[in-house]
């Protein structure tokens, strides 16, 4: 009996995956007002997963429009491209053998490794391990716990001072799907330790600041995006008053909350939530920077996809104060970045350079007064989008480390 009841909860388990047989991601190119409204009109009458931008009502002429389409769904969004002279091409012809390609760098191995992305367990046992290492360089501080009780543990990365220094903190993995975000966050921690006394640098940087790192932030999405749906996007909250879970962290902070580019629909990829923040999470880390407000000197979250570094404003179309100054430390670190393997990234505020969207971290951040706060949004472009195979890891924090280090060693020379 006992063993029959144990199959049956596998079968379960497994039935739970989604799977993604058929499903295809397209490229629109719309160029006249009549595509946005095709457009705006399919994501109304169908499900569609919106990749880029993560909303049908920022969809504008001459951006680029990346669509997951359902099997389902497919021959009538064939039927309408065909006849309509929107522009399109196929980005990903089978979304499961997409995901299933993503591991190409191997067997997954039973360790943690930084090549391959990393499941929570393994990445809560990492963290374990890291703060162990080097006490003299290392800590950690759990900030609270998730929606579902996992609990949200910072690194602090900085030799040992008997005074307070200036810091930077960092996030990776808001947005549950986009892996390449945690794996840059664990990147970044084994660099720092293991080149602290060889590289001036980073020696320097650890000596006079600190950095806080937060490996996973949306820590149960990351978690159901590895064992249910890699799909999966917000937190996994839940309330009474709707049947759809979750709300887009990065829409829930307090920075102009729930205006352009946010949903009020709670069953929305771009959920506002409902309330700043509403998400526990999200009240953890803002809790976490307001009490070291006098420290923080940068704010870094990192995502994926498309290349860019952004900084604010997202929520409005003013220029921030500090904009000039701004714009030349993006295009020297993405300079620097480009320096490696020739990987090109557009730099400016985020509602200029790709859309408005509401309740960023880091316009909440800059409002708050960390002046140095910006967005990488990792590779690629679209071709991998969501799936950049784990070949790419490497590369990827590899040029994206020059970046970091380029803004890090500007704060540390001008502090404020």
């Amino acid at each position: 009996m006992r063993i029959l009841l144990l199959f049956g909860l596998v079968a379960v388990a497994v039935a739970d995956v989604t799977r993604f047989e058929g499903e295809k991601v397209f490229r629109l190119k719309p160029t006249l007002d009549e595509h946005v409204t095709l457009i705006k009109d399919l994501a109304k009458s169908i499900e569609v997963d919106f990749w880029k931008p993560e909303n049908p009502e920022l969809v504008t002429i001459d951006i680029d429009v990346d669509i997951h389409v359902p099997a389902l769904y497919l021959d009538l969004v064939n039927t309408i491209l065909q006849q309509s002279s929107l522009e399109h091409e196929v980005l990903i012809e089978d979304l499961q053998e997409a995901v299933d390609a993503q591991a190409d760098s191997g067997p997954t191995p039973r360790a943690h490794s930084y090549t391959n992305y990393n499941s929570w367990d393994k990445v809560q046992s990492w963290i374990a391990s890291m703060a162990s290492f080097n006490p003299n360089l290392i800590s950690k501080q759990v900030i609270g716990s998730t929606y579902e009780g996992r609990p949200m543990t910072v690194l602090k990365l900085g030799k040992k001072s008997s005074s307070t220094k200036p810091a930077i903190f960092m996030d990776c993995g808001i947005h549950a799907r986009e892996w390449i975000s945690p794996a840059f966050c664990q990147w970044f921690v084994k660099e720092a330790l293991s080149t602290y006394g060889s590289d001036s640098q980073m020696t320097s940087l650890l000596d006079q600041m600190d950095v806080f790192v937060l490996p996973v932030f949306n820590i149960d999405g990351y978690d159901y995006t590895h064992k249910s749906n890699r799909m999966w996007r917000k937190t996994r909250s839940r309330r009474s008053a709707s049947s759809c879970i979750g709300a887009d962290p990065n829409r829930n902070f307090d920075a102009g909350w729930c205006s352009m580019g946010a949903s009020s629909n709670p069953c929305s990829d771009t959920f506002c939530g409902y309330t700043p923040e509403s998400e526990i999470e999200v009240k953890n880390v803002a809790d976490f920077i307001r009490r070291n407000k006098s420290v923080i000197k940068a704010y870094l979250t990192i995502h994926s996809y498309s290349q860019l570094l952004l900084f604010p404003y997202s929520y409005t179309y003013a220029l921030a104060a500090d904009h000039s100054e701004l714009m030349k430390v993006a295009q020297g670190a993405s300079s620097a970045l480009r320096s490696l393997y020739g990987t090109r990234y557009t730099s400016g505020p985020g509602a200029t350079t790709i859309y408005p969207a509401a309740g960023g971290s880091d316009d909440w951040a800059y409002d708050l007064g960390v002046k140095y706060s910006y967005t990488f949004e990792l590779r690629d472009e679209g071709r991998y989008g969501f799936l950049l195979p784990e070949s790419q890891i490497k590369p990827t924090c590899e040029e994206t480390m020059l970046a970091v280090k380029y803004i890090a060693a500007y704060v540390q020379k001008n502090l404020y």
